[in-house]
Formats: structure tokens, sequence, C-alpha cells
């Protein structure tokens, strides 16, 4: 299998996990789009040197939230944007109103939109992928500390706004988003 192979066999199976946290950062499906497939553009001609990497998925979500963060296009953080496309029917019957928890969650996407860039990659890398504070370090190219304060920074805005708990903010919240 040569390199051209290899790039099309990683693509395929990993466009949609690419995709979920490219929407979770850009909030929108065609931004999310657009990101991934820039992202996997622009790695194309070095995609020698994503094969030589541990872990290639993280490598390449690595660069998909660096691309996002070094100035990808930002939602106003006014404008309110639920896209809706990628929401997953139940097949269970309700058995209780979930009013309120929709209301919730889409004050909470707006409120994620408000958030700077590096706390929304923050949380997303540590809630939706529960990678450890270290592994989002890495990805974001600073110190452990760092990823500390800006989730913890990012958790108490939502907290002030919304009156949301940490388990709002939790990886059940985002991987029912996308």
């Amino acid at each position: 299998m040569d390199s051209d192979e290899r790039f099309t066999a990683f693509v395929r199976e990993h466009t949609q996990a690419l995709l979920r946290t490219a929407y979770l950062l850009t909030r929108n499906a065609g931004e999310a789009e657009e990101l991934v497939q820039d992202t996997l553009a622009w790695l194309y001609p070095r995609w020698q040197q994503v094969e030589l990497a541990e872990h290639q998925l993280a490598y390449v979500r690595k660069a998909v939230v660096n691309r996002y963060l070094a100035g990808r296009r930002r939602l106003s953080a006014t404008e309110v944007h639920f896209d809706t496309s990628w929401e997953r029917a139940s097949d269970r019957p309700v058995d209780r109103d979930r009013t309120a928890e929709v209301d919730d969650r889409i004050a909470l996407w707006a409120k994620l939109g408000e958030l700077s860039e590096r706390q929304r990659a923050a949380l997303v890398l540590r809630f939706f992928h529960d990678l450890p504070d270290d592994e989002v370090a890495g990805v974001l190219d600073c110190r452990v500390g760092t990823v500390r304060s800006l989730i913890s920074r990012a958790l108490s805005t939502l907290r002030v706004a919304g009156d949301f708990a940490d388990d709002a903010v939790s990886s059940q919240y985002l991987r029912n988003v996308t």
C-alpha cells in the first residue's frame, strides 16, 4: 500500500471523529467540514511525517485544533447557531418532558460560543476526548497549569453565566451535541 492509499484509508476511517471535534470547536457543521478538509489538504503533502507519528489520529487532531486556533473564522458572541443537523434521534420512547434539558443545552451552546477559542478547545479535548491535562497541554502547546487554568476559567464563566454545574459541561453533554 503506497502513501496515497494509506492517506485515503486514514481519511475514510477517521473523518467522522475529526468532524465531531471540529464541530465542537467551530459550532457550525459547514465550518467544521471546511476546517477538517483544509487540515487534511494541508497535511497531504506532509503525510509521510504524519505516518511517522506514534498516534496518527492524535497528530491530525492536533493539526485541526491548531488550524482552528490560528485564525479560523469566529462566530460573533451574539450569534447563536444551533445546528441540529447532527442531532441523534433516540430510538427510545420519550418517558418525560425534556424541554428543560433542551433549553439548558441551547443556553449552554450559546455560552460555549462566548468562550475564547483556547478555552473551548481545552474543554473539547478534556471532556469530549477525555484526554488528561498533560495531553491537552501537548495539543495546545502550553503547560499543564495553563490547561487547568483555561478549563477552570471556562467552567467558571459557564457557571456564572447560566448556573450550569460542572456535570452540565461534561463528556456526556459534549457527546450529545455531536
